[in-house]
Parts: C-alpha cells; structure tokens; sequence
C-alpha cells in the first residue's frame, strides 16, 4: 500500500504514517508456534547494543526555521516549519563527493515514472560526481518486487523497503544479513560526523534501522511528532454556520454537528467515514499500524480490542452510520472520492493523513469551491477529559546498500547520501529535490516552483534513498504552513509512546485469520451493518482462537525485550 501522507513532498516536505500499514522498526521478533518469541534470527536487540552503534546526533546550523519545532511529552516534537524558502541558500556539503562510481538504486514511486537519463537526473548525477540510476517500481505492487528480489537474490546497489512491505518479504531479518551492508562501522556513535547530514536526522529514525544488533537502514522522511493522522472539517462552512471547533471537545459534541451540518437538499452530509482515526479521541491502543496491547489495573495484558474504550468507538460509529449525517458512498465503502466529496463540501468533516494539509490540497479544494479551507480539530477525548495520542516511529521507510560494495564504494555512496540528506533551504537540497534552477524549476519570492519541464520530470525517486528531518513548508501559501505547524505543536503535547513502540514484530501466523475475521465484523458495525452485540460475539471467538495466543506471545516478548516505550 502506499503511503497516505496526501501530499506532494515538494510542496510539503513532512512524514505521515500510514494507518494499516506495518512500519518497519527494530527489533524485530520472530513468532514460533508455541506463541513465545524466538532468538534465532530475530533480528532482536537489547537497549544497550541499540543504543552503541546509533549514531550520534548532531543538529544542523546550515538554516534557521521562521517556526521553530516545540519540544512535547515523550520524546515528541514538532517538525520545524517555514515561510519562505532562504533567499541565499547556504552551503552544507564540502569537498567533492562522488568519486566516479555508477551504482544501481530502485525505490517506489506512486505515479507516472520519468524517461531514464532526463533533465532532472542529469542535474543531480553532475552535483554528486557519480552515476546514480534510479529504477523506480510501482509503488502499489512494490511489496511483490520485494519478495520477488530476496527470493531470487537480485539486490540493487541501493534499495529503498518501506516498514509496511516488510511483513511480505519471508525471513527478512535473515535477509538483512545476507544481503545489505552492516554500516555500524560507517556510521555508529561519532563515526557519522563524517557525514553532517546524516547526523543531522533525529535519533529515533536510526533506532528503526537496527537489525539483528546491527545498523543497516538510513532513514527517511523522519520526524519527531510523527501521528497517524487527524480528523478535518471545512473551516469556511464552520465559519458560515457559526461554528467554533475550539469547542468541540467530545464525541457528543462532534455528533451534535451532524444535524447541522447535513442539508441533504444540498447533497452535504457532515461525516466521511471517519473509520480508526476515531481511534485517537477514544484513547484506543494503537501501534504500528494495528490495535495495540495495555495493561488494566490489574496488570493483565489487553487488547485494544478487549477495551471498554472499544465499545465506546463502536458504539459511536455505528451510531453515526444510522443517523444519516454520514455520506451514503462513505458507508458504501467508497473511499476512493473521499476527498473529492471534501473538496465540494459533500462532507464537511472527514479523517486523512497530516500530510493531507497541504498546498496541493488547497489548490484542488479551491477548484471545486472557491471559499475551500482545510482546518484540524485539536485533539480531544471522548469523554472531555485529557486527550492522549500514540505516536508512531520517527521512520517508516528506510534504504539500504548491498553488502557486496566493498568499503571504498560504501564511504562514496554515504556521501551521496549526506547530500541527498541536505536540510531544507541549502543549496544541495535545491538540487537534489529540484534539480537545476531554469530547467527543471523557478525561483519565486517564497521559494522554488516546478516548470513545466520540472513537472514532467521531478519525482520522488532520489529523496526516496535519503533525505532530511521532515519541515513543514508550502511555498506561497503561509497561512497552511502556520496552521499545521499550530496542530502539531498541540499535539506533541499529548504524546505517548504505545506498547512495543518502535518494535517491528511478526505474529504468530495462525492468529491473522482469526484477526482478520475480527476485523470484518468491525467494518460491518462501524458501517451499521451488523449491531455491536455481533462484534461482543466476535469478540469472544476472536479470543478463543488468536487473543489469548497473542496475550501469551506478547507476554514472552515484554519479559525478554521490553516493551519499547
């Protein structure tokens, strides 16, 4: 699956992570089947050895953010944001970089691929002093080229494997070691002060990267105040109506809009289907990409599943599936033209990635209705009281180098990626996400913008090997970028770290039907077609034949590995 941030990454440079989506993260836990985790290529590591070959964090100076990041709860922070692109654009790479080599690189790319040899890469080939050609592979089918490659063994110089295409490559912890570059003794500690950029990536991304007690993956897209995302509403409908959604601060009150924001006369209905972002009010476990693990107050270990919190989002949505104040293709099941319906104010209150903020999605929202505002509610809980949010890896997707490039190749290659790893605003991040200015892009008063050839041209392929810490910026449209930067700063307040946060585990596997079964029934309530007394009864089958083995598995990895928050 891709992605869904919602956004083009030149106009919005920030991560989202995909809901449903494995993120791939260290250690990883091999499921046998007696329900207990495994040591044997595992990918496990303790805390002590994680923290060894992490390398060391060293802030970049190159540019200064118009917003800066706010510190949060746990770790979190906010993505530092800006206005306008720097108008002298400093200089963060010296010295040559390549060396002359030609390496090979695949990635994925969600969208029409560029004729090899174009403008674009020519630009970036020359600033880096090497050959560096990208193969991208589509992005929807991209798990299948995985496994098809580690099956066969046929691993370019450079691979980029999202977190959520890992659980389709068997045995991929076996196949770190087989087949990528150990880079422990390239970057771990101080050793990747060779290398600025990529000291300049926070922390957490790298502690994603770890296999089997070892660096591997460079991370990208990473951020500190990385959430699954939020529920929107149209902030010029509310201000018509007279809407202030500062005082929307419980489920009740975000039902209580739905008769007055419906005028079906209009074809406008309140709510999209709001599906697991309902999670978030309803204080519900959630990690990486799934319903998460607690512990009650007597210390059992629970599934979101079995929460009363569960019964609360259940009942609400089925709730609001019979109202009526739900679009009747949301609860057809059509996502497809959810934001379509958004964008002519169909539905005025829906749920997306934060990457869904955006100036792409102004310029699409004010085409099909001039007065189009994109707002976020701030977070809030069910029940009024104090909002809690999980937050989710620093990166979801990392690249990787063959192991069969000797040392020499290696070292060349990573100062490729210290210039692809450029922050935001400094020359070579110029190059690297535009290419060359007057061919591929213009330089306006609030930054870099796309030609026509640029449009053709310019994709997400070489900042899918490495990149900088995420920034929120949308050339010309400032009032976005302050807005989302606002929501962020919020949110990071209410920050949690779930059970297993950062942990990439794999199940056992007689437990995914059981779950999958579970998870229709959930589909079928949240939609109103089946009463929450159906899902009570699922429940219990579901616990019978998958729960309590789960319980048992993730009992056995907290014992062992810790819980990662």
């Amino acid at each position: 699956m891709a992605p869904s941030h919602g956004f083009t990454r030149r106009q919005v440079f920030r991560t989202s992570a995909a809901v449903g989506g494995a993120i791939a993260a260290a250690p990883l836990l091999s499921a046998c089947g007696s329900g207990k985790a495994s040591t044997k290529n595992s990918g496990v590591a303790d805390t002590n050895t994680v923290k060894s070959v992490i390398p060391t964090y060293k802030a970049s100076t190159a540019v200064t953010a118009d917003i800066p990041s706010v510190q949060g709860a746990n770790g979190a922070a906010s993505d530092p944001a800006f206005l306008t692109f720097p108008a002298s654009p400093a200089k963060s790479v010296t010295g040559p970089v390549g060396s002359g080599g030609s390496y090979q690189a695949v990635t994925p790319l969600w969208g029409s691929v560029p004729p090899p040899g174009n403008s674009y890469y020519t630009a970036v080939n020359q600033a880096i002093g090497a050959t560096l050609t990208d193969s991208p592979s589509d992005g929807t089918t991209y798990a299948t080229m995985l496994a098809t490659r580690f099956a066969s063994g046929n691993i370019p110089d450079w691979l980029d494997v999202p977190g959520w295409n890992v659980s389709a490559i068997q045995n991929f912890a076996e196949g770190v070691d087989k087949y990528f570059k150990d880079l422990t003794p390239f970057l771990a500690g101080d050793k990747v002060l060779d290398y600025p950029n990529l000291a300049a990536i926070p922390t957490g991304g790298w502690q994603a990267g770890v296999w089997n007690g070892k660096l591997y993956g460079i991370p990208l897209w990473t951020s500190a105040g990385n959430f699954p995302g939020m529920l929107f509403y149209r902030g010029d409908i509310f201000k018509a109506a007279g809407i202030d959604a500062s005082s929307i601060n419980s489920a009740d009150k975000l039902k209580a809009l739905g008769p007055e924001l419906t005028v079906k006369s209009k074809g406008q209905y309140a709510f999209e289907d709001l599906t697991y972002y309902l999670y978030q009010i309803f204080n519900i476990p959630f990690s990486n990409g799934h319903t998460g693990w607690k512990r009650d107050s007597s210390g059992k270990l629970v599934n979101g599943y079995e929460t009363p919190e569960y019964l609360e989002f259940l009942n609400f949505a089925n709730s609001l599936a019979a109202s009526g104040w739900v679009h009747p293709d949301a609860l057809a099941g059509d996502s497809s033209k959810a934001k379509n319906r958004f964008w002519a104010g169909k539905t005025v209150i829906t749920a997306d990635g934060t990457g869904a903020w955006n100036k792409s999605d102004a310029q699409s929202g004010t085409a099909a209705n001039p007065g189009y505002v994109r707002q976020g509610f701030k977070l809030f809980a069910f029940d009024g009281g104090k909002p809690s949010l999980a937050l989710y890896p620093a990166a979801g997707m990392f690249s990787y180098l063959n192991k069969k490039l000797n040392d020499d190749q290696v070292k060349e290659l990573l100062r490729i990626a210290n210039y692809l790893a450029a922050p935001f605003g400094t020359q070579e991040y110029l190059t690297a996400r535009y290419g060359k200015e007057g061919t591929t892009y213009t330089m306006t008063p609030s930054g870099p913008i796309l030609n026509d050839e640029g449009n053709k041209v310019v994709t997400d392929t070489f900042d899918q090997l490495a990149n900088c810490q995420a920034v929120t910026f949308n050339a010309g449209a400032d009032q976005i970028t302050k807005d989302y930067a606002a929501w962020q700063a919020d949110a990071v307040q209410h920050a949690y770290k779930p059970m297993f946060y950062a942990m990439n585990i794999t199940e056992p596997a007689e437990t995914a039907k059981a779950t999958t079964a579970l998870e229709a029934v959930v589909t079928d309530v949240r939609m109103g077609r089946k009463g929450v007394s159906d899902y009570q009864a699922a429940l219990t089958t579901w616990q019978n034949s998958a729960g309590n083995t789960l319980r048992t598995f993730y009992e056995g990895v907290a014992k062992q590995y810790g819980t990662g928050n």
